[in-house]
């Protein structure tokens, strides 16, 4: 397949303006002042050409940062002394799952080489009309159940401000609260890429000074020889070990998009440096925030962590300790918002970007609502999404082993190109490798996980969940045992 101009679209032109454009239309030689802080992005799921390509690929540490210094991390890390880990045995599982940011760190490269989001450029891997069953099932509806419960957990801590304001928490004041919150976060994911560039480093230094705080208090206080009243041991402590590793690899795992971050970089950016401070970024404020929920909880009870951390630190710091708790899940949930309007578009949605954040995140509203107000769905999207490893490992399987497959060069123009003449069209829309070996990769991740149900695998051993690596091992062998047959054809690596 010869590379396409990247100044020409290959696909029909459908224009790029705010609010019209659809993202399947061809470049419209727009300069490079369309992504610029403060103004709304023109962009959605349409190719960026080279002209308006801008930034450095150091920008990106920053941007992966402030989403990952968070109160989250610090929860999930006090998860896995609870679970029954020794502390020095939950720090090695931080670090094991946490090189799972090496591969998100991968996919990020395929922004600058093809000028467009994963959301785009996964059609390479299932095709045009497959691709839109993938996103709208990985990649939007995850997207939605992430909102939910990150303003979920931005309004509870929300709520205790305000109650510390002297302001009781009735219905009417959680609305008001939630829908507050809401409004910052899809605020940024509409304005898009430039304005979290800006926004990022100095939210990063604000929530890294309030959580390097936090860390004095629990570090001077912690149990660095904690041992659980009774150890694990044998099956029983591999069990434990897998589902840790698995529960922190979710994290990026869930990040399967991180072209969308990248894609404005010149694409002569290094691809070592993309792949380094994405993988960076996410990485060291995951291992540091996780570690230190694990040392906080050999002094507090992380079973109620807001509660329990607030015992040991100064009164005066609690208010300064929730904004921060708000502050990052904010920034967090900013860049889910901003991907679910790519994935609303690469799902076939005909909507600009800018709407389909907000119609995304009023869905996320009201779920969020609901659960806060009415029952405990909350709960049960929270058991949900112990399950999104089964699909999010082998689809990033999938997608770093097609970046390796094609030596990471695509043909962005082409990418966009949504006729039955794309070269991703493959047979009637579908590239039936992808899906193939998207779904044995689920088949037998499902086989092997132990959550909300136990498959037959995970029963014969005793409990231990191999879902994660059964699940990548399958889909990368056989994407690539099929795909390397299929790039001699139509598909082909372009020339660089």
């Amino acid at each position: 397949m010869a590379a396409t101009d990247p100044g020409k679209g290959a696909g029909t032109s459908r224009g790029r303006d705010e609010g019209t454009d659809t993202g399947t239309g061809t470049d419209t030689g727009a300069g490079a002042d369309t992504d610029r802080p403060g103004r709304i992005e023109a962009h959605g799921i349409d190719h960026v050409p080279d002209g308006e390509r801008h930034g450095r690929a150091r920008e990106l540490f920053a941007v992966w940062a402030a989403a990952n210094v968070n109160y989250l991390s610090m929860v999930v890390g006090g998860a896995l002394v609870l679970m029954g880990l020794s502390l020095w045995q939950a720090v090695a599982v931080i670090v094991a799952g946490s090189l799972f940011w090496a591969p998100i760190g991968l996919l990020a490269v395929s922004g600058p080489a093809s000028g467009t989001p994963s959301e785009v450029v996964a059609r390479a891997m299932y095709g045009i009309r497959g691709n839109r069953v993938n996103i709208a099932v990985n990649g939007w509806l995850l997207c939605i159940c992430y909102i939910a419960l990150n303003l979920a957990a931005a309004a509870v801590a929300a709520f205790v401000l305000v109650e510390k304001a002297g302001i009781e928490t009735t219905s009417g004041v959680k609305v008001a609260v939630v829908v507050v919150i809401a409004a910052v976060t899809l605020a940024i994911g509409v304005y898009g890429h430039a304005t979290m560039v800006t926004l990022y480093p100095p939210i990063a230094i604000a929530l890294t000074v309030t959580f390097a705080f936090v860390a004095a208090y629990v570090c001077t206080r912690a149990d660095l020889g904690h041992q659980p009243g009774e150890p694990l041991t044998g099956i029983a402590l591999w069990a434990a070990l897998a589902a840790g590793v698995t529960l922190i690899a979710s994290g990026p795992l869930s990040y399967a998009n991180s072209a969308d971050f990248s894609r404005y970089l010149p694409r002569t950016t290094s691809p070592w440096a993309v792949a380094g401070w994405t993988a960076l970024g996410g990485f060291l404020p995951g291992v540091l925030l996780s570690t230190l929920g694990a040392l906080a909880a050999t002094v507090v009870d992380m079973a109620e962590p807001q509660a329990g951390l607030e015992g040991i630190l100064p009164s005066w710091f609690s208010p300064v300790f929730l904004s921060a708790i708000v502050l990052g899940t904010i920034a967090n949930n900013a860049m889910t918002a901003y991907s679910s309007g790519l994935a609303l578009q690469a799902a076939g949605v005909r909507v600009g970007r800018s709407l389909g954040v907000l119609v995304d995140g009023a869905l996320g509203v009201g779920v969020t609502l609901y659960a806060l107000l009415v029952s405990n769905f909350l709960d049960t999207v929270g058991n949900l999404l112990q399950l999104t490893v089964v699909v999010l490992g082998p689809g990033t399987a999938v997608y770093a082993t097609d970046i390796l497959l094609r030596r990471c060069r695509y043909d962005g123009p082409a990418l966009t190109d949504e006729t039955p003449g794309s070269p991703f069209w493959y047979t009637g829309g579908v590239n039936r490798s992808g899906a193939l070996a998207l779904t044995a990769g689920i088949a037998a991740s499902a086989l092997c996980v132990d959550t909300l149900y136990t498959g037959p695998v995970a029963r014969a051993l005793g409990g231990v969940d191999l879902s994660l690596p059964a699940g990548i091992i399958v889909s990368a062998a056989l994407y690539g045992l099929l795909m390397r047959r299929s790039l001699r054809g139509p598909a082909a690596v372009p020339p660089a």
